[in-house]
């Protein structure tokens, strides 16, 4: 099994790193005076704030939200928009980001009316900070931006302190080392000019890790030093001071493998710094930052293959965790465990365990992975080895016997464990939970067709795991390559497959052919299995596996091919072609300094030709218009030819327009006018769209677009290609379509062998980059 130290560590700092936050923003909060200290509204307030304190948010949240209430009815402006503020803190708290910003901006419409900007400008600053857990940086950089400028303006070294340290979370996450450390020092200067000292020891132990990302570890540690001098010298204790250790603690932590001469040092300090915190939360009664401090000194046991002591810890902390009902943590420990348990050697147990924190975990993901505001730049998701891992235990428990039905059981539960990755996966691609409905409304692939099979290619550290979906049954078969060799041949494959002038891909492509195919070669021809589905993972998203190569012919000379993001996230029903009406958009003339697509006629011409459509074309394609298309239009296909591109993050995602750029976002609008429909859209066509080369999310927006939207099936490209040869393979699809008895899958195969044979066309940079998504009936 994979180690999972370095992911867990940076996913268990995500974890406390929001309500540090929180409890920061708190320090500057002070008492209205506009407060009746004997009205109800005032008794709910203060029972918030304890409640808050000792971490029980729901119960925080409740009477925050009640005191609001109380001060709109006695019209006491001032007080609601302080309990407003305050319940957005306990909604983030709770991870609910989306309840926290609707508090929050109710709060700035009542703080613009009274025209005061010290009112107004702290809670730009809650807002720039709730978009920041969100991950949605552009909004955060907007609203914290005008923080710092009134904080500026009213030279308030409060309002800078917190300002600051939020806008040092933003240049880290945007890459910016070293403008995030400017921006934390300025605010830990802010901080204690304010007399803040705890948001100076938050501010300093960010800077340690600005520090650290900077490769400086012993200017790292001596920032961290003095955080934790500062952080014991509070008094007394609070619950914030505790959340402040632990941070620290897990940052000494990090620090273990970059300072080895001090590592016996480090270790004892980050021990007895965690044991401190424990102290304090025991003291107070605070089991939620318990569970934390526990959890995180049974998994520095852990490191230090200390596994009794390790499994103690962490099952106190699940404990803790179950008692206040506090989910966000307890998967943690449940994971925690099941990994401590299949170090023991115990893997029923450790299964058991590890199925406990996906089940926990499912209904917390949504809000949950909206990454926090100190999430490690470039780990798109760090729940990932959860599932993996689970995975990988099922995997080898189904070695381990011969008994038919128990590593049948193990295998299909394996590919459960994938599956349910991939539907979080996309969730946390477009943030939001339409995924959850579309999987909901689905029925599932019970049998496969007689000439189908399914393979979810699993890369493991040190393997290749190939689950293959027969109309047999499950079959496994493991590859001895490693994911670092595997991911780096389909780089390579990737980059040199789209040069149209040389053959440089063809090692390649033939060296992926024998790890992904050839081991399945026999089964394939046994059962006489003519379309492969392929479920792909990282990287493997990024390259078109119609030009792998077995030394003789490319695959899509074997096999129709198409790719999905899970079975689960697919629709099985099959084309119904007596309803299949087109609405066709594209551009063929250049505009916004993109280039000409002459060609693009040719396909709208085909497909007037073959089917029912209308047309958008050139000035005529543009947002207003398409809408009122798409509403008013009962089309069952939807073709858009126009330059696209899809990256890793959905909010860079796009594709041309006459008159703009159509994002992601309003595309799903669009197109999920077809969610209401008792006829979904069948096939979303998006030619001349892009994904960048190397990334491995980017797939997520081709398949995931379509599937947010509803629509069964999409057919899009990876590169942008010659726009003749793409208006000929286009053709010849819906062409091949049109017969009754091809399937989606056959009809792209056969159009791609049409470019292959074609004497100008044939190399694979043409006609492979072509994908059907989701449904290939």
């Amino acid at each position: 099994m994979s180690a999972p130290n370095r992911p867990v560590t940076h996913f268990v700092l995500r974890g406390i790193c929001r309500l540090l936050l929180i409890a920061a923003l708190l320090f500057i909060a002070t008492p209205s005076e506009s407060h009746d200290l004997s009205s109800p509204a005032s008794s709910s307030m203060k029972e918030g704030g304890l409640a808050f304190e000792r971490g029980a948010f729901s119960s925080a949240l409740s009477h925050w939200k009640q005191a609001a209430e109380l001060y709109k009815s006695s019209g006491n402006t001032p007080a609601q928009v302080e309990a407003l503020v305050l319940s957005s803190q306990a909604s983030l708290g709770l991870g609910q980001s989306k309840q926290a910003l609707q508090s929050l901006e109710l709060a700035l419409g009542l703080a613009q009316k009274s025209g005061d900007p010290l009112v107004e400008a702290p809670i730009l600053g809650y807002l720039g900070r709730a978009y920041l857990t969100m991950r949605q940086l552009p909004q955060a950089s907007e609203f914290l931006q005008q923080a710092s400028t009134f904080a500026h303006k009213q030279n308030s070294s409060p309002l800078l302190a917190t300002t600051l340290n939020d806008l040092g979370i933003l240049f880290v996450l945007q890459q910016q080392d070293e403008k995030a450390l400017d921006a934390f020092q300025e605010s830990v200067t802010h901080a204690e000019r304010a007399g803040l000292s705890l948001l100076a020891a938050t501010a300093r132990t960010n800077a340690a890790r600005a520090w650290l990302r900077l490769k400086q570890a012993t200017n790292s540690r001596l920032t961290l030093d003095a955080a934790l001098e500062q952080l014991q010298a509070v008094s007394p204790p609070s619950r914030q001071t505790a959340l402040g250790l632990i941070g620290i603690a897990v940052t000494y932590q990090r620090l273990l493998s970059h300072l080895p001469q001090e590592h016996d040092a480090l270790l004892l300090r980050t021990a007895g710094v965690l044991q401190e915190a424990v102290t304090i939360a025991e003291r107070l009664g605070d089991k939620r930052t318990l569970s934390y401090a526990l959890g995180y000194l049974g998994h520095l046991y852990e490191t230090s293959f200390r596994i009794d002591e390790a499994l103690l810890l962490t099952r106190r902390a699940l404990f803790a965790a179950q008692s206040v009902d506090a989910p966000e943590s307890l998967y943690r420990w449940q994971w925690q465990l099941g990994r401590q348990l299949a170090q023991g050697g115990q893997l029923d147990q450790a299964i058991a365990s590890y199925r406990q924190a996906t089940l926990t975990l499912q209904p917390i993901r949504a809000e949950l992975t909206q990454a926090s505001s100190d999430a490690v730049v470039g780990e798109q998701d760090t729940v990932k080895p959860l599932f993996f891992e689970l995975a990988d235990l099922l995997l080898q428990r189904a070695s381990l016997t011969d008994e038919v039905r128990a590593v049948d059981g193990d295998l299909r539960a394996a590919r459960d464990a994938i599956e349910a990755y991939k539907t979080a996966e996309l969730r946390d691609y477009f943030k939001d939970e339409c995924v959850d409905a579309v999987r909901s409304r689905l029925t599932t692939f019970d049998r496969l067709s007689a000439d189908t099979a399914v393979v979810y290619p699993i890369m493991f550290n040190s393997r290749l795991e190939l689950l293959m979906s027969l109309p047999s049954g499950l079959k496994r078969i493991s590859v001895p390559v490693a994911a670092d060799q595997l991911t780096q041949e389909i780089r390579a494959f990737r980059r040199l497959v789209e040069k149209r002038t040389t053959r440089e891909y063809l090692p390649h492509a033939q060296q992926l052919y024998d790890w992904l195919i050839r081991p399945l070669e026999t089964d394939l021809s046994h059962q006489n299995i003519s379309t492969l589905v392929i479920v792909p993972d990282s990287a493997l998203r990024t390259i078109p596996l119609a030009a792998l190569h077995d030394g003789t012919s490319f695959l899509v000379s074997k096999f129709a091919l198409a790719m999905t993001p899970g079975l689960t996230l697919t629709d099985p029903r099959p084309l119904n072609r007596e309803k299949l009406r087109f609405l066709t958009a594209g551009l063929t003339t250049a505009v916004q300094g993109f280039p000409a697509l002459p060609y693009v006629a040719n396909e709208v011409e085909s497909i007037q030709q073959l089917y029912k459509s209308d047309q958008l074309l050139n000035n005529a394609f543009q947002t207003s218009r398409l809408e009122r298309e798409l509403r008013e239009g009962r089309y069952g296909g939807l073709h858009i030819a126009t330059h696209g591109k899809f990256s890793t993050d959905v909010n860079d995602s796009y594709l041309l327009t006459f008159d703009g750029k159509l994002t992601m976002q309003t595309l799903d609008q669009l197109i999920g006018l077809f969610r209401f429909r008792q006829e979904p859209l069948e096939l979303l066509t998006l030619s001349a769209c892009q994904t960048g080369v190397g990334d491995d999310r980017a797939a997520l927006g081709l398949a995931g677009v379509a599937l947010k939207a509803g629509a069964r099936s999409a057919l899009a490209t990876l590169w942008f290609i010659n726009d003749e040869a793409s208006a000929t393979l286009i053709s010849e699809f819906y062409r091949q379509l049109r017969d009754p008895s091809v399937s989606k899958a056959v009809a792209l195969q056969r159009a791609q062998q049409k470019l292959l044979n074609d004497r100008i066309y044939g190399h694979p940079a043409y006609w492979s980059p072509f994908l059907l998504m989701n449904n290939w009936l």
